[in-house]
């Protein structure tokens, strides 16, 4: 279905784009700092579900629909923002002294992980720049999407779960000092609102 020296082009790239800092490392990276590995890699699947979402939209060709239509971009970026406020606020009204880590349960961080991928708009458009490079026109299109997909998904997965697992692991250590686990609160919950304000601020390109 796709050719190997395609798909051994395709792999680099797809690295490249998984190491490279992103709003999805940094709320995989908050995630464990909040909760601890198990949440971070929670969430960080459900970035990758979130991805591979974006991917089968793309490869229907209602990721293009989105691309020219500023209103659904806007309104779809404006919930993502919405989301990712929330959850700042969540964060921060956090009992103190109850363990903000011991809150977090993996199935919420995979729910989380997945609302913010999917209300960011930009994957899908980055998708539909990167992924068409690489798909023949003349092959099945949809399904040179998906494994191409897969690709970015699986290394997402275990690059930003890796992220949140060093992440959770610092942040064990330190949130022994009550005074240190409210500055981790803040610090987690500063992190989710300067994604909300990075998300806001976007232009459409």
């Amino acid at each position: 279905m796709i050719d190997p020296m395609v798909l051994l082009a395709f792999l680099p790239a797809a690295l490249a784009l998984n190491l490279t800092p992103g709003a999805d490392m940094m709320f995989c990276l908050a995630q464990g700092a909040r909760g601890g590995a198990r949440p971070a890699i929670a969430a960080s699947a459900g970035i990758a579900a979130g991805c591979m979402v974006h991917v089968a939209l793309a490869g229907l060709g209602v990721g293009a629909l989105v691309a020219r239509h500023p209103a659904a971009f806007d309104a779809i970026r404006w919930a993502g923002v919405a989301y990712l406020v929330w959850l700042a606020w969540r964060t921060l009204r956090a009992p103190p002294g109850a363990g903000a880590r011991s809150v977090v349960r993996p199935a919420r961080a995979f729910r989380d992980g997945l609302v913010v991928n999917l209300t960011n708009p930009k994957v899908i458009l980055f998708i539909l720049a990167f992924v068409p490079q690489f798909v023949d026109p003349a092959g099945p299109v949809l399904a040179q999407f998906l494994v191409f997909g897969a690709v970015i998904a699986t290394g997402g997965l275990v690059i930003n779960g890796a992220v949140g697992v060093f992440s959770g692991g610092l942040g064990r250590l330190l949130a022994r000092d009550p005074r240190v686990e409210r500055g981790l609160r803040l610090a987690t919950a500063s992190l989710f609102g300067a994604l909300a304000l990075r998300l806001a601020l976007e232009a459409r390109r």
